[in-house]
């Protein structure tokens, strides 16, 4: 009685291919397999073509078998147009900041830098003998701190005679950082500069080319940045979360010196406090600076 099959022996029984010639019957070539060895090489056959024919249609082939790829491509292309319509937008933004502060210099008004230490029938030596503008019991505490160092120092920043402002009419400014004036100038209230709102983490810039002279923590106004630039101009930024620069190190105008931070006791959000110095006196940033 014959034996029956079972499915492995089936699978491991050996079998001989044998190719011979047509015409006289030669043997050209034999192959040994079992169904085992078949099914195993037609399955990873199976899975090889599987792989390369996915990975065709995800590149190569994607524009023809991908629905999504024309949506992927247009997806693409408008995020780069939305960048390069940013970069205009700013390109257009700086512009329009320098035919702004341009006029301002060809226009020569300089009434509203001196408009906040001149008062009717003052005259300069009675302002500076009455020091009723600057009164150090009057200043807010944020600035009495920065003050307070320089005044030990040889750059003598309070003096407050009214001298001539006429080289900063000759200087470009650039904007230090871009925003809104949450409180502006005011000397009779001991506010020696603007605080301007802006992004946070946003990055603080350099006016104009100078020299770091102080980079350093203070207990009121944080780490706090001051360069001196030509014709004994120096410009302040305090309050920031970070200071990129150290003292000694030359900037130029527009290179980033810091970022807008919340820092110091004395602040109430992420702003930059930001002043200008020329010759010893405070002037109104405004002026001269497009936020």
């Amino acid at each position: 009685m014959k034996a029956r099959k079972t499915l492995s022996s089936w699978l491991v029984n050996r079998y001989l291919l044998i190719i011979r010639n047509e015409e006289n019957f030669a043997e050209k070539s034999t192959f040994s397999f079992t169904y085992a060895k078949v099914i195993l090489l037609t399955v990873t056959v199976f899975i090889v073509l599987m792989a390369l024919s996915l990975l065709l249609v995800k590149t190569l082939l994607a524009q023809w078998f991908d629905p999504r790829h024309a949506q992927i491509e247009a997806n693409k292309s408008l995020y780069e147009l939305t960048l390069k319509v940013d970069s205009l937008a700013q390109e257009v933004d700086e512009k329009d900041r320098f035919i702004k502060n341009f006029q301002r210099v060809l226009s020569g008004d300089t009434s509203q830098v001196y408009k906040d230490y001149e008062s009717p029938g003052n005259t300069e030596q009675e302002i500076v003998n009455s020091q009723a503008m600057v009164d150090v019991s009057k200043l807010s505490p944020i600035d009495s701190q920065f003050r307070q160092e320089f005044e030990q120092t040889d750059l003598s920043l309070l003096n407050l005679n009214t001298g001539a402002y006429s080289e900063l009419q000759e200087m470009f400014f650039f904007s230090p950082i871009s925003g809104f004036v949450s409180a502006p100038y005011n000397v009779k209230e001991g506010h020696f500069g603007v605080d301007v709102v802006a992004k946070k983490n946003e990055p603080v810039k350099s006016v104009a080319d100078g020299t770091v002279i102080m980079s350093s923590w203070t207990q009121d106004s944080g780490y706090v940045i001051a360069i001196q630039h030509r014709g004994n101009l120096i410009s302040v930024y305090k309050h920031n979360a970070e200071l990129l620069k150290k003292v000694g190190s030359f900037v130029n105008a527009g290179e980033i010196i810091s970022i807008i931070g919340n820092t110091g006791d004395l602040t109430d959000g992420p702003h930059l406090h930001f002043e200008l110095w020329n010759n010893g006196n405070s002037v109104n940033p405004e002026e001269f600076v497009t936020f």
